[in-house]
């Protein structure tokens, strides 16, 4: 992102940043309860205080509703791993309805064939990896909504090599806790991966959006 952008707005962003990264270094245990809740849920709760501050419009409005969602969430897991899951679901849903509205005009065939492939393959995969253990389904619905939120992102008008990609690295750390919980990868490399892939994929989306929200209005 330009270097102008992060300076103007350390507040939100760098905050972001310092707590996302420290809470890699934390989740282990060295902070327990609901301390480590609010600090797991402060990353992406900058970020949508960035939203909130910098966003305008109805995109700004959503993107900064998807952000809020996805902080609660993140709080919620540590205490239900299947509220985390449905508030997660919540703001899938209005992520997609942001992603559709803001719809490329043009797309080529490798693009709608790469974001089918997420809408496909994202469910797919996490019933192979999650069945036939218990509510394995309520897995594939899940995963059905984060695919159809990757699909939307990334035949969205937004950055592709930002946005999209944030959707798709959302995705992958949502198919790595599925192989973690299934016993397909240690919970040691499962905890690694997890948790970079999804917030590196947050602080992707959220300036992706915002910038060019910011570009339009200027």
């Amino acid at each position: 992102m330009p270097k102008r952008a992060l300076i103007d707005h350390r507040p939100y962003l760098l905050l972001s940043l310092l707590f996302g990264i420290t809470y890699f270094f934390v989740m282990d245990g060295k902070v327990g309860g609901a301390f480590l809740a609010l600090w797991k849920g402060a990353g992406v709760g900058f970020l949508a205080l960035y939203a909130v501050h910098r966003g305008q419009g109805r995109d700004g409005v959503l993107i900064s509703s998807v952000l809020v969602l996805c902080a609660l969430a993140d709080v919620a897991l540590q205490f239900s791993f299947l509220i985390g899951g449905g508030v997660f679901a919540l703001a899938h849903l209005v992520a997609i309805g942001l992603y559709l509205s803001n719809r490329r005009e043009r797309a080529t065939a490798s693009q709608r064939t790469a974001s089918l492939a997420l809408l496909i393959m994202t469910p797919l995969l996490a019933g192979m990896l999650t069945y036939p253990l218990e509510n394995w389904f309520l897995a594939v619905l899940y995963a059905l909504a984060v695919g159809a939120m990757a699909c939307a992102a990334w035949m969205s008008r937004f950055p592709r090599y930002r946005v999209g990609v944030g959707a798709v690295l959302f995705v992958a750390s949502d198919l790595v806790i599925f192989a973690r919980e299934a016993g397909h990868v240690s919970q040691d490399l499962g905890d690694w991966l997890v948790w970079p892939l999804y917030y590196v994929g947050q602080f992707l989306i959220a300036t992706g959006v915002i910038q060019t929200i910011r570009k339009e209005a200027v």
